[in-house]
């Protein structure tokens, strides 16, 4: 079997899993949740040797992973990859002096914020999130590396939502493991 079609079949195996909730968060908005898919250890494992043996992992220094279910995803990647993992967390959960920056969803705003002392200066980093929709959130995460005067070597996905174009709003390459 290729890894062409190795892909192709997990990536089947993850979308069997993924679950579409809709009016989730509210009306009008269909929520794809990836929890059935770290709720089956074969199929979580097979997603971070996945990722991990990406192209997109070359020369990455470390891990950021975006509140909430990006640390899911990161974490594990980090750990299989030997790198260390930072998180980008919401307002009032990260000690010390932090860069906050606000950001557009499709159904509201919200603010990311990343401790000044968690990335070096020129380290390249790998984001990571569960969702591609508008693009808002991996644009701000962008911004908050750049602060820390990192950059961001790749962003990686579980899901792209392709019709919501939010590719186009993120700087830089991003990798999708599915793309709906």
């Amino acid at each position: 079997m290729s890894a062409g079609q190795a892909a192709g079949e997990l990536g089947r195996r993850i979308r069997s899993l993924i679950l579409d909730v809709p009016d989730f968060p509210a009306p009008g908005i269909l929520f794809r949740d990836i929890l059935p898919v770290l709720a089956e250890p074969e199929a979580f494992a097979a997603v971070v040797e996945h990722v991990t043996q990406d192209p997109v992992m070359a020369d990455v220094d470390v891990v950021v992973g975006v509140e909430a279910r990006g640390f899911l995803l990161a974490a594990p990647i980090a750990l299989a990859a030997g790198l260390g993992v930072v998180p980008l967390r919401k307002p009032g959960k990260l000690p010390g002096p932090i860069w906050s920056s606000e950001y557009d969803l499709e159904y509201g705003a919200d603010v990311l914020e990343l401790q000044r002392t968690a990335l070096r200066p020129g380290q390249r980093v790998l984001l990571v999130d569960d969702v591609l929709a508008t693009g808002g959130t991996l644009a701000v995460a962008s911004r908050l590396v750049a602060l820390a005067g990192a950059s961001v070597a790749s962003a990686w996905v579980l899901v792209e939502l392709a019709d919501l174009g939010g590719r186009a709003a993120v700087p830089g390459p991003v990798a999708a493991m599915l793309t709906l």
